[in-house]
């Protein structure tokens, strides 16, 4: 099967605007973590990321994966856009009202005090519309346009530091900084739903479609199941922290978890364009697919052992970016930052596994990770509060990646050794980067120190033969080939 000239122009031109859109979006979104981190204390940006990362678990409840199939079902056939949409909203209203109820309940058999919980319920506002907007977009997606949600998604990241700022400026308390987050979605909810109305033509029938329900819930289940199982891994840790330590400790873990959080852009946008490739090679070329999942895990070693090993270094300056009260923070962030290495590999391991048809295989995974994650974090918060969850982070994800290597192992027969020598020159040139790193921070300015350093190590790589031209240039001919 061959592409059309404007079908690949067309995913070219979404690839560029999303991947572009979700850069800004973190860069704006972390530089305004850094600001509201730098006004309050501890103990507040704890209760505040506790009352969005509690909202944010029961989220998943009201999607349960109906984005996924409403994108799948409505590329295939968007004449039926409209049965698709109504049918998913026939679904997610219910859920919305016993996720709202549900949530409501149990926050206040937890025994938070009242500012706590008006915060969950100003956060669990953008819960229910977030929710919404999400399939709005899908139905975009389905369509194969990016443009305008990633429009939406830096628009939203803007309305929330421009309200939060000047809600900050005024000295006004926690919930106008949640209030800022509500308008937000708002915002956000009435853009998209436009979109459906007046760009993509959708109408919302009021007839129930029972069949095509359930259909939509039968295709849901393993969209779901992994959706519910990753959103616990990444914030049930937030939620464990606060009933077992305190808000303090959420707020401290929380400058960890957000440098890390946010450099997650970089495997996301590789992999975005590097899970179609893998498809397509898994159906037409496996040798091809050998050797472009060697290529991405050698990048990634590439990219993310530089930056987790830099920020080990410099950790005491990155947290300067604070305040004073947040120094405590120092030991839990380099601790996290052994994980990144990790988490960034398991990137192309997960996109691996799902284009080779094994999606239930990395959705038990995923399923295993997350059971040693709650277990690890029972045991070692009470001990060593942020610090036991940093730990939490790297045992999980180091579990995780050795699970999906060994599965990765019975699809495809990859050179481990190839990978192994990337790795060695990378923790050679990496060493290198640091010690200049160390021995330069206390007389540069830390930006400087980053750019000289990491200078270092790309040209201390590049004379070990860690990359060449030629592999970049076989990496892009392998994304933007013709022929699938």
């Amino acid at each position: 099967m061959r592409f059309m000239p404007d079908k690949i122009t067309n995913i070219a031109k979404n690839t560029s605007y999303f991947t572009f859109a979700l850069v800004l979006q973190k860069v704006i979104s972390f530089t305004y973590f850094i600001l509201i981190a730098r006004n309050l204390l501890p103990e507040d940006l704890g209760k505040y990321y506790f009352a969005i990362s509690f909202t944010t678990i029961f989220a998943i409840f009201i999607d349960l994966g109906l984005a996924n199939v409403l994108i799948r079902e409505i590329a295939k056939c968007k004449e039926k856009a409209s049965d698709f949409l109504s049918s998913a909203l026939a679904i997610k209203i219910p859920l919305a009202i016993l996720s709202l109820f549900a949530l409501v309940v149990l926050i206040n058999l937890m025994g938070y005090p009242e500012l706590t919980r008006q915060l969950v319920y100003l956060s669990s506002i953008c819960m229910i519309l977030d929710s919404f907007t999400l399939i709005f977009f899908a139905c975009s997606r389905g369509f194969h346009d990016l443009f305008f949600e990633s429009i939406a998604a830096v628009a939203f990241q803007v309305i929330v530091m421009a309200l939060g700022l000047t809600a900050l400026y005024f000295n006004l308390d926690l919930r106008f900084l949640m209030l800022a987050l509500a308008i937000a979605s708002l915002s956000n909810f009435i853009y998209s739903a436009c979109l459906i109305k007046y760009k993509w033509k959708i109408k919302i029938k009021r007839e129930i479609n029972l069949k095509l329900i359930n259909l939509i819930i039968k295709i849901t289940v393993p969209f779901g199941l992994f959706a519910i199982f990753q959103r616990l891994y990444m914030y049930l840790d937030s939620v464990l922290l606060s009933v077992l330590a305190g808000d303090k400790y959420v707020g401290l873990y929380q400058i960890a978890f957000k440098i890390i959080f946010a450099l997650q852009f970089l495997p996301m946008a590789f992999t975005a364009s590097l899970y179609p490739a893998f498809a397509s090679y898994w159906a037409n070329n496996k040798g091809q697919l050998v050797v472009t999942f060697e290529r991405a895990m050698n990048y990634l070693i590439i990219i993310s052992f530089p930056i987790s090993v830099g920020i080990i270094a410099l950790a005491d300056k990155i947290i300067l970016l604070f305040k004073p009260e947040y120094g405590e923070a120092e030991l839990s962030l380099r601790i996290i930052m052994v994980s990144l290495v990790f988490i960034f590999l398991n990137f192309p391991i997960g996109s691996l596994l799902n284009a080779c048809d094994k999606q239930k295989i990395n959705t038990a995974n995923m399923a295993a990770a997350l059971c040693l994650s709650i277990a690890l974090n029972c045991i070692l918060i009470p001990m060593y509060k942020n610090v036991g969850a940093s730990i939490t982070v790297v045992a999980s994800n180091f579990f995780m990646f050795v699970l999906g290597m060994f599965w990765v192992s019975t699809i495809i027969k990859y050179n481990k050794l190839k990978i192994a020598l990337t790795l060695f020159k990378v923790i050679i040139s990496a060493s290198a980067m640091a010690l200049i790193a160390l021995l330069l921070k206390s007389y540069l300015n830390i930006f400087l120190v980053i750019i000289i350093s990491g200078l270092a190590y790309f040209i201390i790589l590049f004379v070990f033969k860690g990359f060449r031209k030629a592999d970049v240039i076989s990496m892009y001919r392998a994304f933007v080939k013709k022929s699938v």
